[in-house]
């Protein structure tokens, strides 16, 4: 995205999906080439495979405006949705597919990505996960670090927000939210560290590179980092969203806090190690309960329902939002709060349907329906 200004803080969503079969809604265990050529045919660039057969990723193009973002990632769904039913397959927008398990999602030996998975062995195996990725740009590499660093406290909101992983291997786990769990069994994960500068970053980056631990900064899967290849901070946090609203409105909030924290540089200017634990802290209350729990405040020491945090920054960053053209797609964050997050109705479906039928399958049986109808939406 060169030849940009900051002003524009223009965005681009990425998102993984699980591809099911669409009788069984099973995870596939190979993903046909036949269907990755259609699909590459009718998506184009917007489009690729990931390290696991079970799993796509559509990516929009940069957009100044958020409904224009809403239209793309709306039109690569629906042409998605259109091909794989012609191979008799759908796919399912979730952090977690409700009832695969991750030994049938491996890869053979001889296709594993350049030593990667076997680097990483059981972890990356288990890594049968999807998520959203949303990235802002921001040219300057230094506001990069510096906004990656003061936006630590607001992170947990994006993970409440967007829990849609409530099910692995076909049991509840208690949790709203159980794919950073899983993820952050990987290296590399879970919150940065307090860089003060770009190159800062940039020796510990260097410092990895010369050891041979990782290949390029690409092989860092923070929950937000400087992206590798382009000139924008790319939010890694949040579980892919079933519903496209919910995904476009969780972009648009996090471009108007980036926006936000570039024009007000000393909001969390003296973010220190006693707010990063109690953020690493309120990332994994937002994991356990979602938008029904509460955050920890250091300075009030009380307990703020998430409800209530949600509401500040809506209020905080209305401006930042109509300058953007994204007050919309922020008040939509109300509706989530209200109806719920995909993890809610995902449990609400399965409880009614376990009730009615006095049956555990068919609970897990309906929420794998919804989830794949509701994706293609």
């Amino acid at each position: 995205m060169p030849g940009t200004s900051t002003e524009e803080y223009r965005i681009g969503i990425e998102e993984e999906y699980f591809v099911v079969d669409t009788a069984s809604k099973s995870a596939l265990r190979r993903m046909p080439s036949a269907y990755m050529g259609a699909v590459r045919a009718a998506l184009g660039p917007g489009v690729s495979g990931e390290r696991l057969h079970a799993q796509i990723e559509v990516m929009t193009r940069p957009h100044r405006a958020a409904a224009d973002a809403r239209r793309e990632l709306h039109g690569l769904r629906r042409s998605l949705a259109e091909v794989s039913a012609g191979f008799d397959l759908a796919f399912i927008a979730a952090g977690t597919h409700p009832t695969a398990s991750w030994q049938s999602g491996k890869r053979p030996p001889t296709q594993r990505d350049d030593g990667l998975m076997h680097d990483l062995q059981m972890p990356g195996e288990r890594n049968l996960l999807c998520g959203m990725h949303v990235h802002v740009e921001l040219p300057d590499a230094d506001q990069r670090i510096d906004v990656m660093r003061r936006i630590l406290p607001y992170l947990p909101v994006f993970v409440a927000l967007s829990t849609s992983s409530p099910f692995w291997e076909s049991r509840r786990t208690g949790l709203m939210g159980y794919r950073l769990a899983a993820y952050d069994e990987l290296p590399r994960t879970g919150l940065p560290e307090l860089f003060e500068s770009a190159r800062d970053y940039q020796d510990y980056i260097d410092a990895l590179v010369a050891a041979r631990a990782i290949r390029d900064s690409s092989y860092v899967w923070w929950t937000i980092r400087p992206s590798e290849k382009q000139p924008t901070l790319e939010l890694r946090a949040p579980d892919s969203c079933t519903r496209v609203e919910d995904s476009v409105a969780i972009a648009a909030l996090y471009r108007a806090l980036v926006r936000h924290l570039v024009r007000n540089p000393k909001l969390n200017a003296g973010i220190d190690a006693v707010d990063r634990a109690i953020a690493v802290e309120n990332k994994w209350r937002a994991q356990r309960y979602g938008i029904h729990g509460s955050f920890v405040d250091r300075h009030t020491r009380e307990a703020v329902p998430v409800a209530q945090a949600v509401e500040r920054l809506i209020d905080q960053l209305t401006d930042d939002a109509d300058a953007l053209g994204g007050r919309a797609e922020l008040e939509h964050l109300r509706t989530i709060m209200l109806s719920g997050t995909s993890a809610d109705i995902q449990i609400a479906v399965f409880q009614e349907a376990a009730h009615r039928t006095g049956n555990r399958a068919e609970g897990l049986k309906a929420v794998n329906t919804w989830l794949t109808h509701a994706s293609a939406q």
